[in-house]
């Protein structure tokens, strides 16, 4: 297993697994043959040199695109994620729709200095009101279902965008998006990023929003062109974002010792209409004990002999 957790998480996993089944923590050991690798970026190495490897773990939803390519030159080696973050995930999506909407960061920095009113130089709006506006949600899986439903709970329409849609009148195809986009007070985007949702929001898709709409990203940054964004927020062409994923992120070593890091190479931060959450939707210490259940579920049905859950297509990247 190749993922940085606590120790007493660690000890968790440990204790929850079946008599027999070995874990294996840190760095590959070339001489120790394994099963079953719980990686998010595995390595090319690994997967040539050990005949007994049946199995990758991604130990968090989503697969990374290098990741994907790896694994199909791999057939031989199943691929799975682990969906283990679904509502903190869809809890984030809606808080960001709501802080943005609602300008919660300026007005409680304002407020903070004493000031009951919005700063009579800022051009943007003191709020906008999503009741009765739809929520375009690109990407209608289980966590673009929770925030539709939060959605509908606030009084929206909800059109949910899919690869494959259902026969529900809120399920949409994806060659639906451009006619739904002028219509939408709010886009938020849930959906997996492989390389048919690369930059799949350019300037095209993000100029045909309404001014007052909202743009919330819980997916992934690369989703988004990031020019594109910028470009946009700085103009005030949309009212605004919540952005929990990004564009560039710090080293594991960066990250131990606390380093800054800019998450653009464009200065999001100067901009009044963003909300910036540091790509912590699905990760909090309340939530490890649920991803090692759900592990520890996973590689003991392994050891029965079982299918795993959450199997990944490498070519379809979910």
């Amino acid at each position: 297993m190749n993922y940085e957790t606590g120790p007493e998480h660690r000890a968790d996993l440990q204790n929850r697994l079946a008599p027999g089944v070995r874990l294996s923590m840190g760095e590959w050991r070339p001489k120790a043959g394994f099963d079953i690798l719980v990686s998010g970026a595995p390595t090319a190495r690994e997967l040539e040199s050990n005949p007994r490897l049946r199995a990758v773990i991604v130990p968090w939803v989503g697969v990374p695109l290098a990741t994907l390519d790896l694994m199909q030159e791999f057939p031989h080696i199943a691929l799975h994620n682990l969906p283990y973050n679904i509502g903190p995930t869809a809890e984030m999506g809606v808080a960001l729709l709501l802080a943005a909407a609602k300008r919660i960061v300026p007005s409680d920095r304002r407020f903070r200095q004493g000031y009951w009113s919005e700063d009579p130089s800022s051009k943007i709006p003191g709020s906008v009101m999503l009741d009765g506006g739809l929520a375009l949600i690109l990407g209608y899986g289980r966590i673009g279902r929770r925030i539709g439903a939060a959605c509908r709970g606030l009084g929206m329409r909800v059109a949910g965008v899919r690869r494959n849609p259902g026969t529900t009148a809120e399920e949409h195809a994806m060659g639906d998006l451009l006619e739904l986009l002028p219509q939408a007070a709010a886009l938020i985007i849930c959906l997996p990023h492989t390389h048919e949702t690369d930059h799949l929001i350019g300037r095209r898709e993000l100029e045909m929003l309404p001014a007052n709409a909202v743009l919330v990203n819980v997916a992934r940054g690369e989703i988004i062109e990031e020019d594109a964004l910028y470009q946009t927020l700085q103009a005030r062409r949309i009212y605004a974002a919540g952005i929990d994923v990004w564009y560039r992120y710090p080293s594991a070593a960066d990250r131990r010792q606390g380093l800054p890091h800019p998450p653009s190479s464009f200065p999001f931060h100067d901009l009044d209409n963003v909300v910036m959450s540091p790509h912590r939707a699905g990760w909090s210490d309340e939530k490890e004990p649920a991803r090692i259940a759900e592990l520890a579920a996973m590689l003991n049905a392994a050891a029965r002999g079982e299918p795993m859950p959450h199997r990944v297509d490498p070519l379809r990247g979910y």
